[in-house]
């Protein structure tokens, strides 16, 4: 059962990451290149949006596959502890429980699939800004070394300042989520799984809250990606006062939540409906899924 939820994770994670990435690429493309130096029209416009493409689908299985898997694990091994902890500190509290619980969860799943993510996004943000004509390039690039900083350093670059966004970013979604979704499922009377399209829903208002919220972060990390050299976050944003003002942070607030918001229902759909037709699967005794597992 263990090894069935953990395939089930993998392969709906998968399934959702990539088909958003696939979905949403061009939008994504014209979000980078708002939130590059020299603004939109100076990096490509409307010309070649499918640029970086590459990378983007090489990374995204594994990088979605990486964090539902570790995500849902989590969740089960952490809440022994944090129940633990909550009770000896004379609080009982099941909503308090939940919330750290996924809290742990979500940020231990986004550290993990970030080691996959980060290099991906510096290629494909490069890319897309046309400092090179394809991801292949832009990684031979990277493996040259012309700056000196090291093959993992410039592969990794803006890895701090992605973690800075991506754990609020998903301490924000994930317990509002998963709250949204048991009440709702309390609220209709339905026993266990909420079903698809009203997860996605819930899905849809969290991811947006929480991109909201962290847009400023992402628009620091695709500075930071963007830049040649390595630089301290704190000079990064004294720079990008000093040139351009404060007003550039609010115009990409407002611009990166026309890439954010869209890009998560559907994420969440694609989730829920891969998860109902794996148990489809199996409440019509097509175990393909536990066969391949005891092959393995």
């Amino acid at each position: 059962m263990v090894l069935t939820a953990f395939v089930m994770s993998l392969l709906s994670g998968a399934a959702a990451g990539t088909s958003t990435d696939l979905v949403f690429f061009p939008i994504d493309t014209l979000k980078t290149r708002l939130q590059a130096k020299g603004g939109f029209f100076q990096n490509g416009g409307y010309h070649g949006i499918y640029r970086g493409l590459g990378s983007a689908v090489v990374a995204s299985a594994p990088s979605a596959s990486l964090f539902f898997v570790t995500y849902d694990s989590m969740k089960v091994r952490v809440r022994p502890h944090v129940e633990r902890v909550i009770n000896s500190s004379g609080t009982r509290s099941p909503h308090s429980v939940d919330t750290i619980v996924h809290m742990i969860a979500s940020s231990m799943g986004e550290l993990a699939a970030c080691l996959v993510r980060v290099p991906a996004e510096v290629i494909k943000q490069r890319t897309q800004v046309h400092s090179t004509n394809s991801s292949w390039q832009t990684f031979r690039t990277i493996l040259k070394n012309e700056n000196q900083e090291g093959i993992i350093r410039n592969l990794y670059r803006g890895w701090s300042t992605t973690i800075m966004r991506e754990i609020p970013f998903t301490c924000i979604q994930f317990p509002l989520y998963e709250f949204m979704k048991k009440e709702w499922a309390l609220y209709d009377n339905e026993v266990g799984h909420l079903k698809p399209w009203k997860g996605a829903i819930c899905g849809s208002i969290a991811g947006g809250i929480a991109a909201a919220t962290t847009t400023p972060l992402d628009f620091l990390k695709t500075r930071l990606m963007l830049n040649k050299d390595s630089i301290p976050i704190k000079s990064l944003i004294r720079n990008i006062y000093k040139e351009e003002g404060f007003k550039i942070f609010l115009v990409e607030y407002i611009q990166g939540q026309c890439g954010l918001v869209p890009a998560v229902p559907s994420s969440w759909v694609c989730m829920r409906q891969c998860i109902l037709c794996f148990n489809r699967l199996r409440k019509r005794k097509l175990y393909c899924i536990d066969s391949m597992i005891k092959f393995l």
